[in-house]
């Protein structure tokens, strides 16, 4: 079906459309081998995977709310993580991150019916990207999995000056799609960032539930599987 109300439907990226933990997982474990960690002390992938995301998330955290510049996010957390096995080496640290921003974009892992279902939509309505990844690994994403085919429009946060949920970052997709609030809705992971912080711009949502996490939200639409978009667009 299409539907009518709905002339744009902006996407998120990471989590999404892109399986952003199974090519995080898969870059770390190259990584693991490459830099033969396990003879510099870290038992296993699985452990320092652990607790890379432990801080990671801490920093993304303070990168979203603009405490933190992305330079000193992408190394500093291997640089923490590696400290928690008891080594302290800012050299190897900015080698790990210059392989995981290298290899992450283009070990392209995608969930299932992602192709299928852009293709689909793509014939009835206009589809834009929002994202608060960094804009060249974002780019590369695009380009290395075909992705960029389907969408008319990027808006990364760099560009855009301001990270979901901020209302700014709707606003300017808004302006530079030339869409209309009333006739776009956001289709994300992130019920906070995502479809919440969409609502604040006055834009309906379309939340991506995979694991369906519990919630007490009253929300436009809600999904498991994107294949479901069929159902409502």
């Amino acid at each position: 079906m299409t539907h009518k109300k709905y002339k744009h439907i902006f996407f998120d990226l990471d989590h999404t459309l892109w399986d952003f933990n199974s090519s995080s997982l898969f870059t770390i474990k190259e990584m693991f081998r490459v830099f033969e960690l396990a003879g510099k002390g870290i038992p296993t992938h699985e452990v320092f995977v652990k607790e890379y995301h432990i801080h990671n998330d801490r920093l993304w955290e303070l990168y979203r709310n603009g405490e933190l510049k992305k330079e000193v996010l992408s190394s500093l957390r291997f640089a923490d993580t590696l400290r928690n096995f008891g080594i302290n080496d800012e050299i190897l640290a900015e080698k790990l991150s210059d392989f995981y921003l290298f290899h992450s974009p283009r070990n392209v892992f995608l969930f299932p019916g992602t192709l299928e279902t852009l293709g689909y939509l793509k014939k009835k309505y206009s589809l834009h990207i929002i994202t608060n990844g960094f804009e060249e690994v974002q780019r590369t994403k695009l380009d290395v999995s075909g992705l960029g085919n389907y969408f008319d429009t990027v808006i990364t946060s760099e560009e855009a000056g301001v990270k979901k949920p901020d209302k700014g970052i709707f606003d300017f997709a808004i302006n530079k799609t030339t869409a209309l609030k009333d006739e776009s809705i956001m289709v994300g992971d992130d019920l906070d960032v995502d479809i919440l912080g969409a609502r604040q711009a006055g834009i309906d949502g379309v939340y991506f539930n995979p694991e369906a996490k519990p919630h007490s939200e009253i929300l436009d639409f809600e999904i498991t599987t994107l294949s479901q978009l069929r159902n409502y667009f």
